[in-house]
Parts: structure tokens; sequence; C-alpha cells
């Protein structure tokens, strides 16, 4: 049997992100400059994916956040309580260095994300995304990911869903 050829760990400061190269300069700058101190707030949690060498592969933050009941699709409004807000867990950003695209990555790190949120002790309804474009609105949706009615680029996934494959 081969090792798997990404280790998937939170982002370490000994983590060397000045070659992270994504081709998104508001991504990357982010990455580089600014989620340290996210991490260090804790607005945001880092998860980073290393290649041999501990190059970081491709990255994404986890963060707490809420969907208004209202915006839900009525099919899975209906079977929650009747509270204004439910709770959820945001992905903010899924990046993939260039040099690792096409390569399954982008899915492995999605799949991260989904089984660390459905897993947490902290309850939560759904991971949610704001797509950033089409693409990634299609890669999302093509994951299982529902689109908001009013806010289509606003996507969530049932963290149950996760939870009945296990």
């Amino acid at each position: 049997m081969s090792e798997a050829p990404f280790q998937l760990t939170l982002l370490d400061p000994a983590h060397d992100r000045a070659v992270f190269n994504s081709g998104s300069e508001p991504l990357d700058r982010y990455f580089r400059e600014q989620v340290s101190q996210d991490v260090r707030r804790r607005i945001t949690a880092c998860f980073v994916a290393l290649a041999e060498g501990q190059r970081i592969a491709g990255y994404y933050t986890l963060a707490s956040a809420s969907l208004l009941l209202s915006d839900l699709p009525v099919s899975s409004g209906k079977k929650l309580p009747r509270y204004p807000t439910v709770p959820t867990v945001r992905m903010g950003r899924l990046v993939v260095d260039q040099e690792f695209k096409g390569q399954g990555l982008g899915g492995a790190l999605l799949a991260d994300a989904l089984t660390r949120s459905a897993h947490s002790e902290i309850a939560a309804y759904a991971l949610m995304v704001d797509a950033k474009d089409q693409t990634a609105t299609a890669f999302y949706q093509h994951h299982g990911f529902i689109a908001l009615p009013e806010l289509p680029r606003t996507l969530f996934l049932p963290l149950a869903t996760i939870k009945s494959l296990a």
C-alpha cells in the first residue's frame, strides 16, 4: 500500500508560505500576510495539505457562522427548529497551488473540511461556502452542495449527510 500523497494538518508557523502560488493574488496575499493573525485571534482555523518535503500544496479555512432560517430552501428549513438562525461552519477559502491542480486535491481538501465539521463536538447544521464565481459554484454543486434560493453563490451541505455516509 502506498503512502498518501498529501498530509493534512493545521497551519503551523514553521510552514513556508512564501512560495505558495494559486494564481489568485488576493488568496495568496491572504495566506502569506493575514491568515496567521486570523488564526491567532481565533477568527478562523487554517488547514494545509503538505506534499513531500513539507511544501504547501493547498489550504482551506473554517470558521463558525450561521444562516438565516428564512434563507434556506423550504424543504430544508421545515425540518429545523424555529430559531431565527441555524449554526453552520463556513469554509472561507479553499485554494490549491497551481503546481498541484488537476490532482484531485480540491476535492480532498473539501472532504477533509466536511469530515472535520461533521465530527466536531460543537454542533453545526451545515458546512457553507460563498463561491467566488460560476466555476466554484459548479465545483460545490458537483459535491452535493445546495444553493440558497435568493443567494445562488452561497451554498450549503447539511452535515447529517456526511455523518450518514460514515
